[in-house]
């Protein structure tokens, strides 16, 4: 982050458990199924949970048949809501299936190779992690898979599915240098509650901090005045779909950079590949993440923008937030005549087509090794172009 003075800089994370987290999950379990057996699908599933009722609907095109009621429930099984201890079971919750079929108008648009639909679509990299993210996202989502963790392997036995976590990092002209606040909240049994029944006892509070934070958080980070707060309320055991509805798409900052860098305003969950809010996300995504691991920006925010039944991009900027080695005008030419940013070569540069979604739909799109737009094989070719580039021209904001 390029700034001077003193900022403090929050961002949160949610574990697999969230009601918001379960639709985006079942969405994209939809999705893959269709992969798998039909790689051309056209796939607009959306996910709606509350009290013992999940409902999935939206419009996919398909060859092939998805048991959305088996999925469903084999989804929520793998997320543990397996008891009704937990205010949700997979075995007793009711599964209402209203899919339909995608627009003949939005067909005739795709079908030629444009966009799925108009938008913006924003990707971003930065230096202060080694997986090129904000430091208070990573740290947060580590925190969200923890908790999940500690829970599954039975560390933590009185856990339960739902939980959320926030981290305040406080930065120094632009530098992380401690954190100032963290925040995990988790559902939990009656059983660590405490005589007056309104809280979780200290033992169970001290717990949480050994088992969940001090192995995620370099000490480093923690200093006498940073404040840790357990379930802050008191007590959390009603959680999950009985507490709160869930929707998919509705976790985008979790999903993408934690409030650092702007979103584009489309969900990713439930979306195949010809929907650019997911895929041009994800490429503007690969190319951000590229030029700063090229060293040709310490941060960068690239942006796409598309019209409906349009191959070409109708928008694209570069923005290194004055950290560039070279001009952003000319590092927008780069990358429009360096990728294919039509959905077909995004989708072929991305391999798209494959059934990778659902590892996406928890813990953050970006930042985790394994999804095609986290790799670096583009770091060559920038930096030849960037090297070729005429270097009249000052790269600072300032010219």
């Amino acid at each position: 982050m390029n700034f001077k003075g003193k900022r403090y800089v929050s961002s949160e994370s949610v574990t697999e458990g969230h009601p918001d987290k379960v639709c985006d999950q079942i969405s994209d379990a939809v999705l893959d199924e269709i992969m798998k057996k039909d790689p051309a699908g056209r796939v607009a599933c959306e996910t709606f949970i509350t009290r013992g009722m999940v409902v999935v609907g939206g419009e996919i095109t398909t060859k092939t048949y998805v048991d959305v009621d088996t999925l469903v429930r084999q989804v929520v099984k793998d997320i543990g809501y397996t008891h009704s201890k937990y205010g949700f079971n997979y075995e007793t919750c009711a599964v209402l299936n209203v899919i339909g079929r995608q627009s003949p108008d939005i067909s005739q648009g795709v079908d030629t190779g444009g966009a799925g639909d108009q938008g913006l679509m924003v990707g971003y990299a930065s230096d202060e992690t080694p997986e090129l993210m904000p430091l208070p996202l990573q740290l947060a989502q580590r925190l969200s898979m923890r908790l999940a963790e500690v829970r599954k392997k039975n560390i933590l036995p009185y856990l339960g599915p739902d939980g959320k976590s926030q981290v305040t990092v406080e930065y120094h002209d632009g530098k992380p240098v401690r954190i100032e606040t963290i925040v995990v909240s988790s559902q939990h049994t009656e059983e660590i509650l405490d005589k007056t029944g309104h809280k979780i006892t200290e033992k169970s509070r001290k717990e949480i901090i050994d088992a969940v934070i001090t192995p995620v958080i370099d000490k480093r980070l923690i200093d006498k005045n940073t404040n840790i707060y357990i379930n802050p309320t008191g007590k959390f055991v009603v959680g999950g779909p009985q507490s709160d509805a869930g929707v998919t798409g509705r976790k985008i900052i979790v999903d993408t950079y934690g409030g650092v860098a702007p979103h584009g305003g489309g969900a990713f969950s439930g979306k195949d590949s010809t929907k650019v809010d997911r895929s041009a996300a994800y490429m503007a995504r690969y190319i951000a993440k590229n030029i700063v691991a090229a060293k040709l920006a310490r941060e960068v925010t690239v942006q796409l923008a598309y019209a409906i039944g349009v191959a070409e991009p109708v928008g694209l900027y570069v923005d290194t937030h004055g950290t560039g080695t070279i001009a952003d005008e000319k590092l927008s030419k780069i990358v429009r005549d360096s990728f294919d940013l039509t959905p077909r070569g995004i989708i072929k540069t991305l391999n798209l087509r494959s059934p990778i979604f659902r590892k996406t739909a928890a813990y953050g799109h970006f930042g985790r090794a394994g999804f095609p737009w986290e790799k670096t094989n583009a770091v060559e070719m920038l930096k030849k172009k960037a090297a070729a580039a005429p270097k009249n021209e000052c790269a600072c904001a300032c010219c």
